[in-house]
């Protein structure tokens, strides 16, 4: 069983005890403090703490504190400001791997960042946007009209099977498309259909019909044959 001696000073606490032992205390008037000996057979003075109170500053991400008794304290995100983050900033998150120790991660650890802030639809194109998932389409609403045909130009069209493809007009003979299913590659330089007796019709332009003209191919065969 162990007492706390009182002495007046640290003299006569040395006097009184020239064998000190380890975790032996005393108390000394002279400076009103509590003193204990080391492993080293040292008299130290005994730790005294001076903390009253604790108290989670505004804007600190903390909440809770007390001046007496308990103090509990928290996490509280709420009470922080809000920032727009870059890949160098850091966030608090806890590791799982690591048996729940709290822990700091950079911004692009996590999600690689792009640098990206919109797509603008162009020439032949509709959509775009500068947030989400962005989505373009082609409008051929907006391609200008075209009355070439020189080599090398190119048609639009658009295969069902797979995506969009441009083909030049070789091309498309080459994929089997031919009057009877589609375009062409072949091109005619005729203007105007004009028609002589026995036959009629003609024209300069769209459909074009000609036919024979009965009365006149008779009389050209009596003619040929009699004349």
């Amino acid at each position: 069983m162990q007492g706390i001696l009182v002495f007046a000073d640290d003299t006569a606490r040395d006097a009184a005890i020239t064998s000190p032992q380890e975790g032996q205390h005393a108390w000394l008037k002279s400076d009103d403090g509590l003193y204990y000996v080391n492993a080293a057979g040292a008299w130290v003075a005994s730790p005294v703490g001076d903390i009253t109170g604790i108290t989670t500053a505004s804007l600190s991400g903390m909440a809770g504190g007390a001046s007496s008794g308990t103090a509990s304290i928290s996490v509280d995100a709420s009470n922080l400001t809000s920032v727009t983050g870059t890949t160098a900033d850091y966030m608090i998150i806890q590791d799982v791997d690591d048996s729940d120790n709290t822990k700091k991660c950079l911004i692009s650890d996590i999600v690689a960042a792009g640098d990206i802030t919109g797509v603008t639809a162009g020439n032949l194109l509709d959509g775009g946007g500068s947030s989400g998932t962005v989505t373009l389409d082609v409008d051929l609403s907006e391609a200008s009209t075209s009355t070439s045909d020189a080599d090398g130009d190119y048609f639009l069209v658009t295969d069902a099977a797979s995506a969009q493809y441009k083909l030049t007009k070789a091309n498309i003979a080459l994929s089997g498309m031919n009057n009877d299913s589609g375009w062409t590659a072949n091109a005619g330089d005729i203007t105007a259909v004009t028609v002589t007796a026995p036959v009629t019709g003609g024209g300069a332009s769209g459909s074009v019909a000609v036919g024979l003209d009965q009365g006149n191919a008779s009389l050209l065969l009596h003619t040929q044959v009699f004349g």
